[in-house]
């Protein structure tokens, strides 16, 4: 490990040099080596580079290191462009910030009560997260003041433009001091994104880096098919031969998101849909299912899965080609994360002659198609997710923890502590995965004991 990419020689306050230690974290990754020493000298930066690159570590560790904690003023402001990655932001900062004394965090985004937040508000917050449709209506609202904001930081700030928040984004940036630190982190850096930058950043540094796609071992596979019937029957069979526990494939469109995922359904497949026309509820509950392995296929859009929280992919499909280059390798990146392996199974046609020209020339090597698997070498039964989903109407408002839903599950002729996944608990609401063979005792427990000393309604979503 070379000083200059070990977390120990950047200049950060004790208290967080011993966090990062306590945390593990020993060796930066590119894009931190490359933009923390211009973030913490205070300059404009915007950085690009892939989903799990570490760009959250780096601008949190440059919030953290010049917040005032005893001044209760927003210091920091962070715009992403989806609540899942806004809760993704705030949790990977409150990690950053635990050795400091009091840090308040707040998220700001749709599908929370807008009383509820400007309470949190009024008790004084350091560091706001949140999606530009939620932080506009605070300030529309006056209930957000964001006079004392030294950073402001545009996250994906790719996807934010896509998702039609310039306006947003301009009227937001006018609330805030010209004198400030401004940080944008992108995948990707289209047309609309240098205009933007050349609006609202002074001087920055460029940090460029972004690895090939063929660095990472991921075993790219294509298959040349020229209509959604012959893709959709590709899909099956490959699943069916490969049996992957986690696959997410990405289409073009909501409809064509719709048409995979009801094909799938009829198949027998364990799948879940995620698009822009989903209520926050339905999304969220989408999400928990798939991370917790409740669903084992993920059918999106790309601005859906932007910023999904999942710590491996086995495969990613890209049931049509990615409108460009970047929009591949974003998709990509996906899978073969902190080291795993991944898989990535493409569909074209004619019509993508310039794009698999583009994937070509990046991978250093021609594409050779694959062929795909017969009926006759599998076996044509869908496997079933291996986790079932319940929901408890018990949140943080009523003080539940992880704890107290395990413990629940696991005492007295309880189910074992192996059969219980993941646990997300939410405002009102918690979600825990059960083994599917374990699903009935599980309920049972749940509904017959007490959580806190109260019973709660619970269902299998």
């Amino acid at each position: 490990m070379s000083p200059s990419s070990a977390f120990s020689s950047l200049k950060l306050v004790p208290e967080l040099q011993q966090n990062l230690t306590s945390l593990g974290y020993e060796t930066m990754t590119p894009i931190q080596t490359e933009s923390l020493p211009h973030i913490l000298a205070g300059h404009d930066v915007i950085a690009q580079g892939e989903t799990g690159s570490g760009k959250t570590a780096a601008f949190g560790l440059g919030i953290l290191s010049k917040l005032e904690p005893r001044k209760f003023d927003v210091q920091a402001m962070v715009l992403c462009p989806t609540r899942e990655l806004a809760d993704q932001v705030a949790t990977e900062i409150r990690k950053l910030a635990r050795s400091l004394p009091n840090v308040k965090v707040i998220t700001l985004c749709g599908g929370s009560p807008v009383r509820l937040q400007t309470t949190s508000l009024e008790k004084g917050v350091h560091i706001v997260v949140g999606t530009p449709g939620r932080v506009e209506d605070h300030l529309k609202r006056e209930t957000l003041d964001l006079s004392h904001v030294g950073t402001l930081v545009l996250d994906e700030a790719d996807r934010m433009l896509q998702m039609g928040f310039e306006k947003s984004l301009d009227t937001i940036v006018s609330f805030v001091p010209q004198v400030r630190q401004t940080l944008l982190l992108s995948a990707t850096f289209p047309d609309q994104i240098e205009r933007i930058a050349n609006r609202i950043l002074s001087n920055p540094k460029m940090v460029v880096v972004q690895p090939g796609i063929n660095e990472r071992g991921i075993d790219q596979q294509f298959y040349e098919l020229p209509n959604n019937e012959q893709r959709i029957e590709a899909l099956r069979l490959l699943l069916l031969k490969h049996q992957p526990e986690s696959a997410l494939v990405f289409c073009s469109t909501k409809q064509d998101v719709r048409d995979v995922t009801r094909k799938l359904e009829k198949f027998g497949f364990s799948v879940l849909l995620l698009h822009g026309d989903l209520e926050q509820r339905e999304r969220d509950q989408t999400l928990i299912r798939f991370s917790n392995g409740s669903a084992m296929i993920l059918v999106a859009t790309d601005v859906a899965a932007r910023g999904l929280d999942i710590d491996s992919l086995d495969v990613v499909v890209n049931f049509q080609l990615g409108r460009n280059l970047e929009d591949h390798v974003h998709r990509v990146g996906r899978t073969g994360r902190a080291g795993d392996s991944g898989t990535v199974w493409s569909f074209y046609d004619g019509r993508d002659t310039v794009k698999i020209e583009q994937i070509q020339d990046s991978l250093g090597t021609s594409i050779v198609n694959k062929e795909l698997p017969t009926n006759s070498t599998l076996k044509l039964t869908a496997p079933r997710a291996p986790m079932q989903t319940i929901q408890i109407d018990a949140g943080k408002k009523q003080k539940l923890r992880p704890g107290d839903i395990l413990g629940a599950l696991t005492g007295d002729n309880g189910i074992e502590g192996s059969q219980v996944g993941k646990i997300k608990i939410v405002s009102n609401r918690s979600y825990v995965a059960v083994r599917r063979e374990a699903l009935k005792a599980a309920l049972k427990k749940l509904g017959s004991d007490k959580l806190k000393g109260r019973s709660y309604r619970v269902r299998v979503l």
